[in-house]
């Protein structure tokens, strides 16, 4: 058999299997990529929350990424939860020389499902400043982009419209990033609040990824498993729009087969295609 396409992800583990590395693994299979993976954090969560959080130290995570990039290699990368303003500059360091090389997909996870924080308060400007100019891609949610935008500027930020998003999204080019994807779904439109959707920007072009809301609240992953389909399409050649189409379609579907885990917030089926 031939050599699949790799993506690298950089990102915490997630003990209840349904966000992070878990679902990282999950989404790379379920599309035809292999996923190797950097672990930056353990942590101990479920489907009520989030209990413990344990950050690697960065020796553990630079050994990691020269075991795996020095043999295996990879054909884009995927960084997930980084946690501290340690690791942030860790992995800053780590992916630099890989600018311009590798696609890189940011997915700048700042807290949990339940919104427990998984980002030091001090890590947040190493994050839009740091981490962000590196990105092929940026999958931030609107939280997410209010908290980036908002360290830029010195400033409140407020998304709470399509127009809205399509402003953050190149504002995240404007400050760096490639492209940037606002995703849509902590953010309903008024005019159409049956359906999800998405805004990529490369700061002059501009689409939109609509999708109708599921009726579930089974949605822990959804970040992880986006940014992961996204770092998987750019692997496997695709260019940006088609990698976000396709992983729109995937997440979609993931959420749609969400199932309940545990007392509370399940996750997304990232095997719906074969049930």
């Amino acid at each position: 058999m031939p050599r699949p396409p790799v993506v690298l992800v950089i990102a915490g583990s997630d003990s209840g299997g349904g966000a992070g590395i878990q679902a990282d693994l999950k989404t790379a299979m379920a599309l035809g990529a292999h996923a190797a993976t950097v672990i930056t954090a353990v942590t101990a969560q479920n489907s009520l929350g989030v209990q413990g959080v344990w950050p690697l130290p960065t020796d553990a995570v630079i050994a990691q990424f020269r075991s795996v990039l020095d043999d295996i290699g990879a054909d884009a990368v995927k960084v997930g939860m980084l946690g501290t303003a340690e690791l942030v500059e860790c992995v800053r360091e780590l992916l630099e020389p890989l600018r311009g090389q590798v696609p890189i997909v940011i997915d700048p996870v700042c807290a949990s499902k339940h919104g427990d924080p998984l980002l030091a308060a001090d890590a947040l400007s190493s994050l839009a400043r740091g981490i962000l100019p590196l990105a092929t891609v940026a999958t931030p949610n609107t939280p997410e982009a209010e908290l980036l935008l908002c360290s830029l500027r010195g400033e409140a930020v407020s998304i709470d419209s399509a127009h809205a998003q399509r402003a953050a999204a190149d504002a995240l080019v404007a400050a760096g990033a490639q492209w940037a994807l606002v995703k849509g779904g902590h953010c309903p439109d008024p005019d159409n609040p049956a359906e999800s959707t998405d805004v990529l920007s490369d700061g002059s072009a501009h689409f939109t990824f609509s999708a109708a809301r599921a009726d579930t609240e089974h949605t822990h992953g959804t970040g992880c498993t986006l940014a992961s389909a996204v770092a998987s399409g750019l692997a496997q050649g695709m260019d940006v729009r088609a990698a976000v189409e396709r992983a729109k379609g995937y997440i979609t579907g993931a959420i749609a087969g969400g199932y309940p885990l545990g007392a509370g917030i399940g996750p997304v089926d990232h095997a719906w295609r074969w049930r």
